[in-house]
């Protein structure tokens, strides 16, 4: 199935992309996006706040290893996060419903190696989401289409259709 070790990994080109989870309390959750950046080889995972660290058997459970391959740091705030994100030049999207948010389908990434920057996304509490000063430090805010009777989805299911959307654009066009 071509997995890499995690060696591999390591050493592997990485999709420019980091995630960022802004008080995620289920150790759960924190988990599956662990999971979910590994599948996609993202860059790295900022834990904040709140947020719990590896190693921890819970995050393992979800994670099944991928919290051993994928970079991650861990910050006191999200903010703090996203200052030295910004510092290192990268775009930050909050991932909230705010009056004029971008619509995830309306997302457009430059291509790696075009004077691009990279990407960073915030990700928030399951209950909260992302908090309203981060926000306000970010450079725009995505938000899924969502047409039922919710307006909210699980932040790790929230992380799998974002990052994916990311790598569509910049690994498949």
């Amino acid at each position: 199935m071509n997995r890499l070790s995690v060696e591999e990994f390591r050493q592997a080109e990485k999709l420019p992309l980091i995630v960022v989870l802004d008080d995620v309390r289920s150790l759960y959750n924190i988990g599956s996006v662990f999971r979910t950046c590994d599948a996609f080889r993202v860059e790295a995972l900022y834990l904040c706040g709140i947020t719990a660290t590896p190693p921890h058997p819970e995050i393992h459970k979800t994670a099944l290893g991928g919290e051993d391959a994928v970079s991650w740091r861990y910050f006191k705030t999200a903010e703090e996060a996203v200052d030295t994100l910004h510092q290192g030049g990268y775009d930050v999207y909050a991932v909230e419903q705010v009056e004029g948010s971008t619509k995830l389908h309306e997302l457009r990434l430059d291509q790696p190696g075009t004077d691009s920057k990279p990407v960073a996304v915030v990700l928030g509490n399951e209950v909260k989401g992302v908090h309203q000063s981060v926000v306000d430090r970010c450079d725009n805010c995505l938000e899924i289409p969502q047409f039922g009777t919710k307006h909210s989805m699980n932040v790790s299911v929230t992380a799998g259709i974002v990052i994916w959307e990311v790598a569509r654009q910049l690994l498949f066009r």
